[in-house]
């Protein structure tokens, strides 16, 4: 059995049993895929896939433990390869990082800037997405570290570590009625248009739980994963924003008003997830320091290796 043959077995997985995508994302021939893969159910005694014809439809009760095996062997395989590059150069590279638009945008830049400081040979190679977009790439180790509010923590393949608390804050053009009230209510926004995160990004989810609780219904007039859209959209009166707190922070225009919203939607967790026994460089973990003083580097790796638990804030 050879590494070929693991990594066929692997992208066949990746491209949903589809041996013609696996052939074209490995640059090599559907018959050499089929070809190889057969010949490692063959050396092994048992079938990885159950087949109609030519046609891969499921993955049989030893196959899922002969992936396990295969993705152990290409993390570690992975790992040599990050070693040999940490001891020919140590200081220099690309750092991968898998995020949102809204960690992105308000988020990285400074600790970004600060890396490229400490690391200026470290070239650094934003991947933005989903929160489950992020998550993926991390697995899928399109990225060494990611940066997102949800669905992090709910990957068994990920250890993920609290970085930083946010909360949710209400946007209102000058003059609305709501700026002058002295506490906002939630049965105050659902008289509202509102216009917010989609349902998937920057804690939305918390917003859709609060208006749940209390029976009430938002009138979403818009949805949107970029948060200077929100805002311009606000200016337009189309309706009052809920954003995060960070995307208001720099924000020099004087035309909105900002209200916190944590007594009515709580506090979000941002996290960020590295594949559980991954092996990080040196810039990898400074870069995590950066981002927030609750990380550093010892429990980081202990958290790779096993010995420490996610935890929470």
């Amino acid at each position: 059995m050879n590494l070929h043959q693991f990594k066929f077995v692997q992208e066949a997985v990746r491209r949903n049993l589809n041996l013609t995508e696996a052939a074209k994302a490995l640059h090599t021939s559907q018959p050499g895929v089929s070809k190889a893969i057969i010949e490692l159910e063959e050396e092994l005694g048992v079938e990885i896939f159950a087949r109609h014809g030519k046609r891969l439809k499921r993955i049989t009760e030893p196959g899922q433990h002969v992936l396990a095996s295969i993705e152990l062997i290409m993390r570690e395989v992975g790992n040599l390869k990050r070693i040999g590059e940490q001891f020919s150069a140590q200081d220099s590279g690309t750092l991968s990082i898998a995020t949102t638009h809204t960690q992105a945008r308000y988020v990285l830049p400074v600790p970004v800037a600060k890396l490229r400081e400490a690391y200026p040979k470290v070239n650094v190679s934003l991947h933005q997405g989903s929160p489950d977009q992020v998550a993926r790439m991390v697995i899928d180790e399109v990225a060494e570290i990611g940066i997102a509010t949800e669905s992090l923590a709910d990957y068994a393949e990920l250890v993920t570590m609290p970085c930083y608390e946010w909360q949710h804050v209400l946007v209102l053009p000058q003059g609305h009625p709501l700026a002058d009230k002295e506490r906002i209510s939630l049965e105050d926004l659902a008289n509202e248009p509102i216009i917010t995160y989609h349902p998937s990004f920057t804690g939305r989810t918390r917003i859709d739980h609060a208006f749940a609780q209390k029976k009430l219904t938002p009138r979403i007039a818009l949805e949107a994963i970029d948060s200077d859209v929100i805002k311009t959209y606000v200016r337009l009166g189309l309706g009052v924003g809920i954003v995060a707190e960070m995307a208001v922070r720099d924000d020099t225009n004087a035309d909105l008003v900002v209200r916190p919203m944590g007594h009515i939607f709580g506090v979000n967790i941002a996290r960020v997830a590295f594949k559980r026994s991954a092996y990080l460089r040196n810039f990898v973990f400074k870069f995590a320091e950066l981002l927030s003083d609750r990380l550093d580097r010892n429990l980081i790796a202990k958290a790779l290796s096993g010995q420490h638990q996610d935890y929470e804030l």
